[in-house]
C-alpha cells in the first residue's frame, strides 16, 4: 500500500461513521483478500478461472469485488474454489456473549 493510500485510509478511519462501516465489513474484506491471494498463488487469471467454471471474466471480477453489489451463492463459491484447486468451507461461529457493563460504564453511557 502506498504512503498516500495509507494516509487516506488513516484519515478516513478517523471518522467514526467510516470506521463503523469499515469494521462492519471486516469479515467480507478478509474473505476477499483470502480468495484473491489463493487465486494469485495458483497463477491463474480471472479469465482462466472463468473458463474453468463456465462463466465470464467479468462475472469472476464481480465475485472478487468488494463493491457489495453481488452476493454469490455457496454453489458459485464452491465452483470458484474448485477451479483454483481449493475447497470451500462455510461454518457458523458463535458470537461471544456481550460482557455486562460495569457500574462505571453504565454511568458513562447515560
Amino acid at each position: 500500500m502506498s504512503k498516500e493510500l495509507k494516509r487516506f485510509k488513516e484519515r478516513a478511519l478517523a471518522r467514526p461513521e467510516v470506521k463503523r462501516e469499515y469494521d462492519r465489513m471486516a469479515e467480507e474484506f478478509e474473505f476477499l483478500d483470502e480468495i484473491l491471494k489463493a487465486r494469485a498463488t495458483t497463477g491463474l487469471t480471472q479469465a482462466d478461472v472463468a473458463v474453468r467454471i463456465g462463466t465470464t471474466q467479468s462475472a469472476v471480477a464481480r465475485l472478487e469485488s468488494p463493491a457489495g453489489k453481488h452476493s454469490p451463492s455457496i454453489a458459485t463459491l464452491q465452483k470458484y474454489a474448485s477451479a483454483i484447486g481449493y475447497k470451500l468451507q462455510v461454518r457458523l461461529v458463535k458470537e461471544p456473549e456481550p460482557k455486562p457493563m460495569s457500574s462505571t460504564r453504565k454511568r458513562a453511557a447515560r
